[in-house]
């Protein structure tokens, strides 16, 4: 019967439920644990996607309910080894993760800069209406603000005892046919802004009018409308404005650091919310040589046609100011970068299920891609999903330096001596921001600095304190220095907090 069951070529199948791989067993083979053993790397340990700081010695569940994720050793993968901060991860996980990649490419930017504005009058086009004699108003023909007119349409008619007086001196210079008393009292009249057909209708009639009409100089629309009938008015005063509507201002407000992209005679797109789906496109006319000290933003002043009359003074607009370059720079997408207090950094796809955090420095941005000063070379990977979840277990570690080295530090980095890593302190003190006080769950919210000890960047986490830590005393936006121990069973905790002083 042994015999018989030697001979047998029936195969027996054995499915490896956390790898997913299929094992067949050949005759003669064992089935014992020694040779049926995966040659993959065993786990450290397990940690929590959304808190590195939970961490288990076998697979189960994070307070959140999502699935552990295995850490291994460095070094453990076949690829070579990238430096600290490079973590391994399973072909499972970075599936379930859903993690996704792009290359680092040179390519021009197409800038966008968005923002809000304003719609106003043309002010080269708008004509303020003052009296050049003082008098009282005997009749208005415009009523209110907003009403149309036309050039050469009446706008109100004036009595006024010096425009009797000048028209009288015109009609004596008339009648005794002197000439020069008749231009000089001709040319006073047009000084006082007497229209020229009340003029010829004075030399026809040969009598003063009592009250002279005065006329709209511009078409458009009455703006500022300050006056009414019975009204005394003198030199100085503003009745009236007119506006005209065939091209109007946007003036709008950049931020500080968009301003090297603003420049004159850039192609500029508009939105109303009260028209949606209509565009209308203008151009940067000026940009203004100062910054408001306040706001810190610099103001742009565009120009839009309207014949139609649609867009109208004080509308709230949203326009997209284009600046296109032909300029190729190393650019990656946006989302890939993770933004940080004091750097930037990206996790680098390092093959073989290998990723690292490192540390970039960053340019100008359009829609969808960021430029890349330093920290990343062309056809590098990066990841674009799920990266946060990647650096916060790289950074436990990563000392955020390029990986690249030339022969003799790689040669260096080899020896025996600088392959033992320092031994990391159990606490240390580090300068922190608070950002959230939780005192019924024991948890503070800080950004603290960089902890060079522990190899830890500037980061914002949550950490658990101990209950003799003095909660009572501490408040958003505060700067403390605080002591954090490295628990044995893994994670961190606040032991003492010790506010700096007031400012």
């Amino acid at each position: 019967m042994n015999e018989v069951f030697k001979k047998a070529s029936v195969l027996l199948v054995g499915a490896v439920i956390g790898g997913g791989a299929i094992y067949l067993i050949q005759p003669g083979m064992s089935s014992g644990p020694d040779t049926a053993a995966s040659d993959e790397p065993t786990p450290l340990y397990w940690v929590a996607p959304m808190d590195p700081n939970y961490r288990r010695d076998q697979p189960g569940k994070s307070p959140m309910g999502m699935d552990l994720i295995p850490v291994y050793e460095e070094g453990s993968s076949t690829g070579p080894d990238a430096g600290p901060g490079t973590i391994s991860i399973s072909p499972e996980v970075v599936n379930n993760l859903g993690v996704r990649t792009a290359q680092a490419q040179l390519k021009p930017l197409n800038f966008a800069v968005s923002t809000v504005g304003y719609v106003q009058y043309n002010q080269d086009e708008i004509v303020h209406i003052h009296p050049r004699v003082e008098g009282w108003i005997e009749r208005l023909h415009v009523q209110a603000a907003g009403e149309k007119v036309t050039r050469g349409q009446p706008l109100y008619e004036l009595y006024s005892p010096a425009l009797v007086n000048a028209q009288e001196e015109l009609l004596f210079g008339l009648n005794r046919g002197d000439a020069r008393l008749t231009a000089a009292a001709e040319a006073r009249l047009r000084s006082l802004n007497v229209s020229g057909g009340t003029i010829e209708r004075l030399k026809r009639e040969r009598k003063p009018m009592q009250t002279v009409t005065f006329y709209a100089p511009a078409n458009g629309v009455v703006d500022d409308f300050a006056v009414r009938e019975g009204f005394f008015i003198k030199p100085g005063m503003t009745l009236m404005s007119i506006g005209a509507l065939d091209e109007v201002w946007v003036e709008a407000e950049v931020f500080e650091r968009q301003a090297s992209m603003i420049e004159e005679g850039l192609p500029v797109t508009m939105r109303l919310d009260y028209l949606p789906g209509r565009e209308w496109e203008g151009r940067v006319d000026y940009v203004y040589p100062t910054l408001d000290e306040q706001t810190r933003t610099l103001r742009v002043r565009m120009r839009f046609p309207n014949q139609d009359h649609a867009l109208k003074p004080n509308m709230f607009a949203e326009v997209s100011i284009h600046n296109e370059s032909n300029e190729a720079v190393l650019a990656i997408p946006r989302e890939a970068v993770i933004r940080g207090g004091q750097s930037d950094r990206v996790v680098l796809a390092l093959g073989e299920g290998r990723f690292k955090s490192v540390a970039v420095t960053t340019g100008r941005a359009d829609s969808a891609h960021m430029e890349i000063l330093e920290g990343l070379k062309a056809g590098e990977a990066v990841v674009t999903s799920a990266q946060f979840l990647l650096d916060s277990e790289s950074s436990k570690t990563s000392d955020f330096k390029r990986m690249h080295m030339d022969d003799a530090s790689s040669e260096s980095a080899q020896s025996p001596e600088a392959a033992q890593p320092a031994e990391k302190p159990a606490s240390v003190w580090a300068k922190a921001t608070v950002n959230t006080v939780m005192p019924d769950e024991l948890k503070l919210n800080v950004n603290h600095a960089a902890i060079p000890e522990w190899g830890w960047p500037q980061m914002q986490m949550d950490f658990t304190v101990y209950e003799w830590v003095d909660l009572e005393q501490l408040e958003p936006g505060r700067e403390v220095q605080i002591e954090i121990l490295r628990l044995d069973e893994g994670g961190y905790r606040i032991n003492d907090v010790y506010p700096t002083a007031e400012q």
